[in-house]
């Protein structure tokens, strides 16, 4: 595995702290900026908006720039976000400050992943991609507990401080670490690059993701109150609940990392049908503490750890350039988007357990828009001539 791809995955990481660190100081950030809780919430709101909407425009700018210097180009307006935020002199400042930082690192995210593609052979792509997103689990598992501790102990400003001097060592590891290549995509212009979106697959294929990750935040995003509120926790307990969660998101993102290049459809199928089954009995035993824990860790190990399989997915059927990786990028964000505002909903209307009913849902529907892949390759397989004689020990082995 190529150096740079650890390097990448360390600026995933500085970017999903950055996206996370408002959740564990809204109590602080609420007073220090005169704002209401609600209010606070609404950053992480325009974060995810930032990222969906406007990564891919960032993206489009910097088609002609060569990928390392379009990487350190977002670091430094990803760092403008971070010291802006971490200065703040109001609400109105931070929440610019929380659309520049996702809008930076949604592109980030893209072509990022296209340097992946480059970097590493087809057969191993998976794999990489399974290295970079790491990044991802381990802002989840670390780097939102680690920014919430600077916070409360230093002040909330001092977690964005914090961060921010992450970016530098991160953007000084890309540009060493990082090779210089000659295009960010694969020689492609922005017509070439929006071709890809003209196979309706495509679209489908997309919208497969947005339902993978909506399954799992809409349960992951209320797991708080489930926990303390339905299965009985003390609010002590939950933080390392959490950390269980988070540690169990590697462990699947990497097994399926090894998956993904050879099985990518039934990984993802697998993946779905187990998501929902734990969704379901989370559902059904949410009451019981063992049971609980069981199936929350099982959501850990099927849920957002799809992400390698769903991104070589996405670059097979479209293409591996930053457009299509950032557009992917968006669909999983309003995954994110759908699954805790409609859980936030429901819970309303019929309680704590229903975020988990409704995950189960939009699991069952991914699925669905999984057959005609099925399909397509029951049909392949059927139609596909028997050999004789020497070559059928050849072909058992391909199969």
């Amino acid at each position: 595995m190529p150096r740079a791809v650890y390097i990448l995955a360390l600026g995933i990481f500085a970017m999903v702290t950055s996206e996370f660190v408002v959740a564990g100081l809204m109590p602080q950030m609420a007073d220090g900026l005169a704002a209401s809780i609600p209010q606070i919430g609404y950053l992480i709101t325009a974060f995810a908006a930032a990222m969906a909407l406007g990564g891919p425009f960032l993206t489009v700018a910097l088609l002609k720039v060569r990928p390392k210097p379009a990487l350190l180009s977002l670091f430094a307006i990803f760092l403008a976000g971070n010291l802006l935020a971490a200065t703040a002199s109001g609400y109105g400042v931070m929440l610019v400050a929380r659309i520049i930082t996702g809008v930076a690192s949604q592109a980030f995210f893209g072509i990022a992943l296209s340097l992946c593609a480059q970097l590493t052979r087809p057969e191993v792509r998976g794999r990489a991609i399974a290295v970079a997103m790491n990044g991802l689990m381990l802002g989840t598992l670390l780097g939102m507990p680690l920014s919430t501790l600077v916070g409360e102990r230093l002040g909330w400003r001092a977690a964005f401080w914090a961060i921010a001097a992450l970016a530098v060592v991160a953007a000084l590891c890309t540009s060493v670490g990082v090779p210089r290549l000659e295009s960010a995509g694969d020689g492609g212009d922005f017509r070439q690059e929006l071709g890809a979106f003209r196979k309706p697959k495509l679209w489908l294929v997309l919208t497969t993701s947005t339902l993978i990750i909506g399954a799992t935040f809409a349960a992951f995003s209320y797991f708080n109150p489930i926990l303390t509120e339905v299965s009985g926790f003390s609010s002590d307990v939950v933080p390392l609940l959490l950390v269980a969660y988070g540690a169990a998101t590697v462990i699947g993102n990497t097994v399926v990392g090894r998956l993904a290049d050879r099985y990518t459809v039934p990984v993802l199928l697998v993946g779905l049908v187990l998501n929902l089954g734990f969704l379901v009995g989370f559902g059904l035993l949410a009451h019981l503490s063992i049971p609980a824990v069981i199936f929350m860790l099982g959501i850990g190990l099927v849920g957002v750890t799809m992400n390698p399989a769903m991104i070589t997915r996405v670059q097979r059927t479209g293409n591996a350039r930053p457009l299509v990786n950032t557009v992917h990028s968006s669909f999983i964000t309003f995954g994110v988007l759908i699954g805790s505002s409609i859980g936030g909903l429901a819970i309303s209307s019929f309680g704590l357990r229903a975020p988990l009913w409704l995950g189960a849902a939009l699991a069952a529907i991914g699925i669905f828009t999984l057959l005609p892949d099925l399909i397509r390759r029951r049909t392949a397989s059927a139609t596909q001539p028997v050999p004789t004689g020497p070559s059928l020990a050849s072909h058992a082995d391909n199969r």
